[in-house]
C-alpha cells in the first residue's frame, strides 16, 4: 500500500529498516548527500527544494520494498540529466550498478509518447520494458512519474493534460502489468483529476458522502466473513478496500449507468497462506452469498495477462 510522502533522510532510513534491518544505510546516506549537493539551489515549480522530489521517489521505492541499490539510484535519478554531475563521477562514488540504473531512467525519461492509439501505446510499453534490462529501472521511473503526478497542479494546464494522458496510456498500464495495483489505481485517479476534472470532482464528492455508510457496511461484512472463516478454522486476515474513483468511472461508462447504480464501492480482501485455503475460503464465502452468474473470475487457475495470480 502507498505511504505518505517521505520528506527527510531520517524518514527514508526508517522506512528502509522496517523491511530490511540489515540494509546498507551508509549507501543511502551517501546518495542523499550527493543528490543534495548536485541539486543545491534548484527548485521545483512548486517552489520547494528540488531535493524533495528524489527523496519522495526513494520513499515510494520503499513502498515497493526495493533494495538499497535501487533506493540510492532513486535519490540520484535526476543527477545526470538535471545537474553538472557526470557518469564518471557517479561511477567512482557509487559503482557501475547504480550508474546503470540512473542512466536507464535518464534514457527512458527522454522518450515521450504522443499517440492515442492503443496498439501504439502497447508497443511503447513493450519498448520501455525491453530498454530496461533491469526491472528496477522501470520501478524507479514509475515512482518518479507517480510523484510528478502527485504534484502536477503546479504546471500549466496544457502540460498537466499532456502528462496525464501519457500516464494513463503508458505508466498506469505498466504498473498494472507489474502487479503494482495500488500504484496503478492512484495513477489512474490522478489522471482522471486532470483529464476530466468535473467528473473527478463529482465522484470524489459523492463517494465522500457515502463514506460513512461504506465504512459501516465493510465493517459489518468483514466481521461476518471473519467469524465464518474462524469457525471453519481457516487461517486468514480480512481487509476492506474502497473502489478507486477511476474504477467507478470506468464502470459507469462501460455499463452506461449512473453513480447511484454502482453498488460495489467497496470490496473485501481475504489473505491466506495456500491455494487450497483460497478455494476453501471461497466455498465458505459462497455459502454466505450466492455468486453473481458470469462475474466470478479464478485468477489462481487462470492468471491475468500481467501474471497476477
Amino acid at each position: 500500500m502507498p505511504q505518505d510522502t517521505v520528506t527527510s533522510l531520517e524518514q527514508l532510513e526508517t522506512r528502509v529498516k522496517s523491511y530490511n534491518p540489515e540494509a546498507d544505510l551508509d549507501l543511502v546516506r551517501r546518495a542523499y548527500e550527493f543528490s543534495a549537493k548536485a541539486h543545491k539551489g534548484q527548485t521545483r515549480q512548486s517552489g520547494e527544494p528540488y531535493l524533495q522530489h528524489p527523496l519522495a521517489v526513494a520513499g515510494l521505492l520503499t513502498a515497493l520494498r526495493s533494495d538499497v541499490t535501487a533506493i540510492a539510484a532513486g535519490l540520484l535519478h535526476d543527477t545526470l540529466e538535471d545537474t553538472l554531475a557526470t557518469t564518471d563521477e557517479l561511477e567512482r562514488q557509487f559503482g557501475k550498478d547504480i550508474v546503470h540504473l540512473v542512466d536507464g531512467v535518464t534514457k527512458i525519461g527522454k522518450i515521450h509518447f504522443r499517440s492515442h492509439e492503443e496498439k501504439q501505446a502497447e508497443n511503447f510499453r513493450k519498448m520501455l520494458l525491453s530498454m530496461a534490462d533491469d526491472i528496477r529501472v522501470v520501478l524507479i521511473k514509475l515512482a518518479d512519474r507517480l510523484h510528478n503526478m502527485r504534484t502536477l497542479e503546479h504546471l500549466a494546464e496544457t502540460k498537466q493534460q499532456q502528462i496525464a494522458q501519457e500516464t494513463m496510456e503508458i505508466y498506469a498500464p505498466l504498473a498494472n502489468r507489474l502487479g503494482i495495483g495500488w500504484m496503478k489505481n492512484e495513477l489512474e485517479d490522478l489522471c482522471l483529476k486532470y483529464l476530466k476534472p468535473e467528473t473527478y470532482a463529482m465522484l470524489k464528492m459523492r463517494v465522500a458522502k457515502r463514506e460513512e455508510d461504506r465504512q459501516e457496511y465493510v465493517e459489518t461484512v468483514s466481521t461476518m466473513v471473519q467469524q465464518a472463516l474462524d469457525e471453519a478454522k481457516l487461517p486468514c486476515s480480512v481487509h476492506g478496500r474502497p473502489k478507486h474513483l477511476y474504477g467507478i468511472y470506468q464502470k459507469m461508462e462501460r455499463q452506461s449507468i449512473s453513480f447511484e447504480e454502482v453498488y460495489d464501492l467497496a470490496g473485501l480482501r481475504v489473505v491466506t497462506d495456500t491455494k487450497m485455503n483460497c478455494y476453501a475460503i471461497l466455498g465458505v464465502i459462497h455459502s454466505l452469498w450466492r455468486p453473481v452468474p458470469g462475474r466470478f473470475k479464478d485468477y489462481i487457475a487462470i492468471p491475468k495477462s500481467n501474471l497476477y495470480q
